[in-house]
Formats: C-alpha cells, sequence, structure tokens
C-alpha cells in the first residue's frame, strides 16, 4: 500500500541532505565575528599557479604571481560580506607579497600594513618557524575588541592551523592566552 505521507517525508529528508552543512556553520562563524576580538586567517585571492615564478623581486609585482580578475573581484566581495554584516575589522594586516597586499586593499576593511610576519616561507623563501612563532604572538595577543584581519599565504595557514585552505578562504580564531582555537571557515563566492 503505498503511503503518501511517509513519501513525502522520505522525499524532503532527501533534499535537505543535499543542502550544504556548511549553512549553519557560516551563520555561527559570522555571529562570532559580529561579537569581535577574534582573528581572520584569510588566503589572499585567486592568483592562478603555484609559488612565483623565478626572478622573484618582493618589491616587484611584475615579477610575482598576481590576483586574476576573478581573484580582485573576490576581494571585493570579501570586504563587502564582512561590511554587510556588520562585523568590525581593527586592524588589517597583510603578507608584503603583492596578491596579500591587493585583496586587502580591496577588501577596503582599514589601513593595510603589511607585515613580514605573514610572508609566505613556501620554497624556503623565509624562516618557516620564526615566521609561524610571530605570527602566533601577534594573534595570541589580540584582544579586540572588533576583529583582527591577517591576509596571508596557504603555506602560513597550515602551519599555523594544520589544515589546508583554499583561495580567499578564511579561517576564523579565537585567541587564547598563548594559543588559539579555531571558531569556524568562511568562504565568501565572488558576485
Amino acid at each position: 500500500m503505498f503511503n503518501l505521507r511517509f513519501f513525502t517525508l522520505c522525499m524532503l529528508s532527501g533534499l535537505l541532505s543535499l543542502l550544504p552543512l556548511t549553512t549553519y556553520a557560516n551563520t555561527a562563524t559570522w555571529q562570532a565575528l559580529q561579537e569581535g576580538g577574534l582573528v581572520i586567517l584569510m588566503r589572499h585571492s585567486l592568483a592562478p599557479g603555484i609559488g612565483d615564478p623565478p626572478g622573484f623581486v618582493l618589491e616587484a609585482c611584475e615579477t610575482q604571481r598576481n590576483l586574476s580578475s576573478e581573484g580582485r573581484a573576490h576581494a571585493v566581495a570579501a570586504g563587502q560580506a564582512v561590511r554587510e554584516r556588520g562585523v568590525a575589522i581593527d586592524a588589517v594586516y597583510s603578507s608584503q607579497w603583492c596578491r596579500a597586499l591587493e585583496t586587502a586593499e580591496l577588501m577596503a576593511l582599514g589601513s593595510v600594513v603589511p607585515a613580514p610576519w605573514l610572508n609566505s616561507f613556501f620554497r624556503g623563501r623565509g624562516d618557516q618557524v620564526a615566521i609561524t612563532q610571530a605570527a602566533r604572538e601577534r594573534m595570541a595577543g589580540w584582544q579586540g575588541p572588533g576583529n583582527m584581519l591577517l591576509v596571508t599565504h596557504q603555506v602560513n595557514i597550515t602551519a599555523l592551523t594544520g589544515g589546508g585552505v583554499s583561495s580567499g578562504e578564511m579561517v576564523v580564531v579565537r585567541p587564547q592566552e598563548d594559543s588559539f582555537t579555531v571558531v569556524g571557515r568562511l568562504s565568501v563566492p565572488s558576485r
């Protein structure tokens, strides 16, 4: 015997299971950011390729891997998402690499301070231990009242959190006495 109510409930359950599980997590993470006192570790927006080309010079953007038009659009959208949700950003630091600086500047969330302690150490470009320790110290010392945005690189975020991160993805952490805990992750789509 066909039970329409049972069939409808099964179909509804199946459809609900297709929804992304991150919806609630994103909402909770945005709410935590609205309360302030957190640190946002953000990988620079999309800059196609891996590492930097031969002849890399920190002070010369034309020698580096830079943001694509999609990466620039994403940075603008990410900044807009932060503003639309009323998230206070009290400090913005960025790696000195052009793709990170441009991401931070396009987000337009405040004055961007170039920070060597966020520079990439991919392929031996810097001292991983020293850079990671300096970033940990800055993060642990953050007290708000708003949030601190750190725009950096995948290798830096992986060294700090133990997990990978996509271009433009943000890992939100709560500073603790000498460490931090991960609150959540945010991915803002380009508009």
